[in-house]
C-alpha cells in the first residue's frame, strides 16, 4: 500500500496540532497506521533541537540551517520508512515553515534555502498540504492563551509585522502550488466543523 504524506501549515494558533491529532484518530479508525510527528522535534535529536531554536536569539542564517538539521534527520528516519511500509504521515510544519518564517518573514533567500533542503529531501514532497489561517493578531492571542507547557518560544514574542510577512509568505506558497495546498480559513469555525472540512477534501481525492 502507498504512504500518503500529509503537512500541516499555518501562523500561531492556527490549531495545526488540533487538526492532526483528530485526523490521525480518523485514519486510525479506518485501520491505517499513521505516525503523527512534527517540525521541529519528531525524532530525540529534534526535541534538542527545538529546545535550542525556540530559546536562544540567533542569526535567520543558523535559524535555518538548525531547522534543516532536524529535517534531515526526521525524514531519514521518521518520514520515509514510515512511507516505505504505506503509512499515513501527518507532519505537524515541514519545509514550507522555513520558507514562510526564515524567508519571507526574515528575508533570507528562497533559492537558497531550497537548494540546502534539495541535497537531503529529493522528490520527497507532501501528497497534501493543509494551509490553516487567521489573522496574525488572533493566532498570537490564542497561541499565547493555550500554551499549556513552559516550553519557551521566542516566535510568539516576535513584532506582529514579522508574523503578517509570514502569513503573507504562506499564501504565495500556495498560490504557487495550488494542486497541493488546500487554504481553509480557522479564524471562526470550530474546531470540529474545520475536521469535517479537511476529511471532505480528503474523500474527495480519494484518500479515505
Amino acid at each position: 500500500m502507498e504512504g500518503l504524506f500529509i503537512t500541516f501549515e499555518g501562523p500561531e494558533g492556527a490549531g495545526k496540532s488540533t487538526q492532526a491529532r483528530l485526523l490521525a484518530e480518523w485514519y486510525r479508525t479506518k485501520g491505517r497506521e499513521v505516525v503523527l510527528t512534527r517540525e521541529p522535534g519528531g525524532t530525540e535529536l529534534g526535541l534538542a533541537l527545538r529546545r535550542i531554536v525556540l530559546s536562544h536569539p540567533m542569526r535567520p542564517e543558523t535559524e535555518f540551517l538548525l531547522y534543516s538539521a532536524d529535517r534531515a534527520e526526521h525524514v531519514a528516519t521518521v518520514i520515509r520508512p514510515a512511507l516505505k511500509r504505506g503509512a499515513v504521515v501527518l507532519c505537524d510544519r515541514w519545509l514550507d515553515s522555513s520558507l514562510a518564517y526564515q524567508g519571507y518573514g526574515r528575508g533570507l533567500s528562497l533559492e537558497w534555502m531550497r537548494a540546502v533542503s534539495q541535497e537531503f529531501l529529493g522528490d520527497l514532497r507532501p501528497h497534501l498540504t493543509f494551509l490553516l489561517t487567521l489573522p496574525p493578531r488572533l493566532g498570537l492571542w490564542r497561541a499565547r492563551h493555550r500554551r499549556r507547557s513552559q516550553e519557551p518560544d521566542r516566535f510568539e514574542e516576535e513584532e506582529l509585522a514579522f508574523h503578517e510577512r509570514v502569513l503573507a509568505g504562506f499564501h504565495k506558497l500556495a498560490e504557487a502550488e495550488p494542486k497541493r495546498f488546500v487554504v481553509v480559513d480557522v479564524q471562526q469555525p470550530r474546531a470540529e466543523v474545520v475536521q469535517q472540512r479537511l476529511r471532505e477534501v480528503l474523500q474527495a481525492r480519494g484518500w479515505a
